[in-house]
């Protein structure tokens, strides 16, 4: 079996491009021409070289030894969060810059909900000299003023979105919204592997620099290229599809994603997508997303605002209907906890999307043997609103 894309944009049932007339000239000029782009050895040379001095790779592998200690196991922690703008978000928003230039593009626009990707986006694209415009929902920009204002101090135009429950789902609605209205000039940089095809495929190849890195620095710390686990919390699913990419027809190597269960699956504030959602399509593609018998996307729940999202990347629908990947969810108070356990004991404070993946640890009874990854996939300075909360009710 195969988990690559194929000529049409899906992965098994999933995947797909489902457009409005106005953007199928767009779409299909990114779909004609992406894999070219990414195997031009310009390309390759500057994508290399961003990511080198100005992202900061390679990111470490972190040992963690007494997380190690008191889960009895090898706990290594792939630190994304010391990339330039404190996530995994940069590697994807350089390569498509990059190709934004190629394609003749002078507009940039996105979507996000934790402010990381949007980070990451008027990070190249002052980097760049581009207009960049980032649509945020509402609840979100209030959530993530740390992130807010940093956008705005890199020259990017954030709109905050009013519709809907005013999270990721609306700011991605609007975002297509405003790529309809400019289809000429304005490339789309989707942060995660949603959308039409090819994002969900050109995306995952951005990111799969994480686990290209990995292979190499296992081999030097533990004499072997494939961990036992890989542990990655799963929103849209870009830092999980990152780190699973090399891995992925490694049968040996359990991968594991993590769904945001917010205040519990019953409880009707959740966004765990893979245990409540069923096949539709959403931001132009086929995947699993949560709605109601007539087909309406029932609004998302999370603590965290980038799991904050009612679908999933066709690739990890694909991966969970396959059974290749198992998909685990964690609930808000779970995902704290596991938060302050890595603060107090590596002196590392997580993103609260990254503290999904943490929490499983508690889950799962590990050998000592077992060589565990945790993708750190961002760092917890735009959470510390979330955590100062729980700092006062200790």
């Amino acid at each position: 079996m195969t988990f690559k894309v194929d000529e049409y944009g899906y992965y098994g049932e999933f995947g797909g491009s489902y457009i409005p007339e106005m953007l199928y000239r767009n779409v299909e000029e990114l779909q004609s021409r992406y894999s070219d782009i990414l195997s031009e050895e310009s390309f390759r040379n500057e994508f290399k070289e961003l990511l080198e001095d100005y992202a900061g790779r390679p990111t470490p592998l972190y040992f963690a030894s007494r997380l190690s200690g008191y889960y009895k196991s090898r706990i290594y922690l792939k630190r994304e969060d010391l990339n330039h703008t404190g996530s995994h978000k940069i590697n994807n928003t350089i390569g498509q810059i990059l190709m934004a230039k190629k394609l003749g593009k002078t507009r940039i626009i996105a979507e996000t909900g934790a402010g990381q990707h949007g980070v990451a986006t008027a990070t190249v694209c002052a980097l760049s000299g581009l207009e960049c415009i980032v649509y945020m929902g509402r609840v979100d920009v209030e959530r993530q003023q740390p992130n807010v204002l940093k956008m705005k101090m890199l020259g990017a135009e954030v709109v905050p979105v009013d519709s809907g429950n005013q999270t990721l789902k609306d700011a991605t609605n609007e975002a297509i919204r405003d790529w309809i209205s400019h289809p000429q000039d304005t490339h789309y940089i989707i942060g995660s592997v949603v959308g039409p095809h090819p994002y969900p495929d050109l995306v995952a190849r951005l990111q799969s620099v994480i686990s290209d890195e990995l292979k190499w620095q296992l081999r030097e710390k533990e004499g072997r290229e494939a961990p036992d686990y890989i542990l990655a919390c799963v929103g849209g699913g870009s830092n999980a599809i990152g780190i699973f990419y090399h891995y992925i027809m490694n049968s040996d190597v359990e991968l594991i994603g993590v769904e945001a269960a917010g205040k519990g699956l019953e409880t009707g504030f959740s966004a765990a997508t893979m245990s409540l959602g069923s096949p539709g399509v959403i931001h132009g593609s086929r995947t699993l997303l949560m709605q109601d018998n007539d087909g309406q996307i029932l609004e998302p729940y999370s603590i965290s605002a980038g799991l904050d999202y009612p679908g999933v990347g066709p690739v990890h629908a694909f991966l969970h209907q396959t059974g290749r990947v198992s998909y685990m969810n964690v609930t808000d108070k779970e995902a704290l906890n596991a938060a302050f356990l890595l603060a107090r004991m590596e002196g590392i404070i997580p993103a609260l999307e990254t503290a999904h993946a943490l929490a499983v640890l508690e889950k799962i009874t590990f050998r000592e043997e077992d060589v565990i990854v945790i993708n750190l996939s961002g760092r917890g300075d735009k959470d510390m609103g979330a955590y100062t909360k729980e700092i006062d009710n200790e």
